[in-house]
């Protein structure tokens, strides 16, 4: 038996990670620069609740078709569609929106996980990661996600990175400020509901935006940053990876813990040297 026969479900995961990192660090790096973390975690709790009801609906009613993925993928883009329009036209009351839509998500999937019937296996994949589990499928779905993000960010960096950094200046120049805020929003939705298949619900944010808050440490500007976080993810999956297997602990967790330490000493080094 090969090498790779042996490890095949670690060789995949492993796979599925850094084809994750690549659209994590980019999309990170705008969420980083935007400084709208707050915000990609009450989308990431949010879309719980359409998990659960779902799920729900999936079992109680034998409606197979009804995937807790699809709930998730649409109560994302609900909550990315109504953020960006309270921080385009109510920004004073954003912070509470945000704070409810984080509350609502989590209290509706927690009361509808709790009334479906049986042991909801495939609800703790996604809270949890189900990595060692990724499918040639789940791959080809990241390559999609990926070369989606890579053509979005293609045409549309320079204005992405207009209303990252200057939002007057970006409608000084007559940029659809609301409408580009909406599509950033709704790219960082798509990447949450995809990479919550590798490292769960609870643990994604910890690989969108880490990465590309530890690039952040060692350049300020966007392109670069870009580029270092996709690799630092890499890197950072490869040695959770590695991790992993040797200590036999959860995979998706081991990633986070890594990104997590990584972040931490590199932020400590950089104060030390000021």
């Amino acid at each position: 038996m090969g090498l790779f026969d042996a490890h095949y479900f670690l060789w995949m995961a492993l796979a599925a990670a850094l084809l994750a990192s690549i659209a994590s660090g980019i999309i990170g790096s705008y969420v980083v620069v935007k400084r709208i973390v707050f915000i990609s975690g009450s989308i990431a709790h949010a879309v719980l609740g359409g998990m659960g009801i779902f799920l729900y609906l999936k079992r109680t009613l034998q409606w197979n078709f009804l995937s807790p993925m699809l709930g998730a993928f649409l109560f994302a883009i609900l909550s990315a569609l109504l953020l960006g329009y309270t921080h385009i036209r109510h920004r004073q009351r954003e912070d509470s929106v945000i704070a409810a839509l984080w509350a609502l998500g989590m209290a509706i999937g927690v009361i509808f996980i709790s009334l479906t019937p049986g042991y909801n296996v495939e609800m703790m994949n996604f809270l949890f990661g189900n990595i060692l589990w990724s499918t040639p499928k789940d791959l080809a779905l990241l390559l999609v996600l990926d070369g989606f993000i890579i053509t979005a960010v293609f045409f549309l960096h320079q204005k992405f990175q207009l209303i990252c950094f200057d939002e007057k200046q970006a409608l000084l120049q007559g940029l659809p400020v609301t409408r580009l805020y909406s599509y950033l929003l709704a790219m960082v939705a798509i990447t949450i509901v995809l990479l919550i298949q590798i490292v769960g619900s609870i643990l994604v944010i910890s690989m969108l935006c880490l990465p590309a808050a530890i690039a952040n440490i060692f350049t300020k500007k966007l392109y670069k940053m870009i580029f270092l976080a996709i690799a630092i993810s890499m890197i950072l999956s490869s040695i959770g990876a590695g991790i992993s297997l040797w200590f036999n602990l959860p995979l998706g967790a081991t990633i986070a813990l890594c990104s997590t330490t990584c972040y931490l000493l590199s932020s400590t080094m950089r104060k030390l040297k000021v």
